[in-house]
């Protein structure tokens, strides 16, 4: 904690919150001239920061403490009746990691996943820029699992690989293999991959309770939130 006392932060002027509208957020980021070291990284993701393209970010809002960062931890986690439904609908995907980099391929699953999911959203709409600002970055932890049946790209989750766990930045999938739910399969992969990997947990970002796009994190058990600067159990 030495060294975290000497880093530097800083907040952003209230703007208009993307989950609650009601709301005004203020974010609380790194100083972009530190390093993006992984062990900085690690002890930041502790206390509930999150990292999206070059910089590592909390929630810093003056009246609203509706963000609460959740991990799930690997190795207490067991699947429910549905996601073991989930996990064997997608047996037949081969998964392979790779160092995160551009592509057509990439872009193009990418894009119609916004286009079609989150047109209500902040990154709509796409474009490759953006893209490769946000997800493309040379960092040594980053990786990403390409989700692919016979060859066919899938989902692409984007995951930091951290001392104390993995860190789900993002994943994007094909809108049209609703059956499959890529994304639960996404998240249950990962949590297997951080036991697999004998890290703590896998960290999910943030946990609205009043946002109905965050409510699915609750249904992987046991979760951990981090409240009142220490990680709890949610009963």
């Amino acid at each position: 904690m030495t060294e975290l006392a000497r880093l530097k932060f800083y907040a952003t002027q209230p703007h208009a919150c993307s989950y609650l509208p009601e709301e005004e957020a203020t974010t609380l980021f790194l100083d972009p001239s530190q390093p993006m070291d992984v062990g900085v990284y690690a002890d930041l993701s502790e206390m509930g920061f999150r990292r999206s393209g070059d910089h590592l970010y909390r929630p810093h809002c003056q009246r609203c403490t509706a963000c609460v960062p959740a991990r799930i931890p690997a190795a207490q986690f067991i699947a429910n009746r549905q996601q073991r439904k989930i996990l064997n609908r997608n047996q037949d995907l081969q998964i392979n990691m790779v160092r995160p980099a551009f592509s057509e391929e990439y872009y193009a699953l990418y894009a119609r996943y916004i286009e079609l999911r989150h047109a209500d959203g902040d990154m709509y709409p796409p474009n490759r820029e953006q893209f490769s600002t946000f997800l493309v970055r040379d960092l040594a932890f980053s990786r990403f699992y390409e989700f692919r049946l016979d060859g066919r790209l899938l989902a692409i989750a984007v995951t930091d690989v951290l001392p104390n766990g993995l860190s789900a930045v993002y994943t994007f999938y094909d809108p049209d293999e609703e059956r499959r739910s890529l994304g639960r399969f996404a998240i249950l992969w990962q949590i297997a991959e951080a036991a697999r990997l004998n890290l703590h947990a896998l960290y999910l970002g943030y946990w609205i309770k009043n946002c109905r796009k965050m409510n699915y994190k609750t249904q992987y058990r046991p979760i951990e939130l981090f409240v009142n600067q220490r990680w709890v159990v949610l009963n």
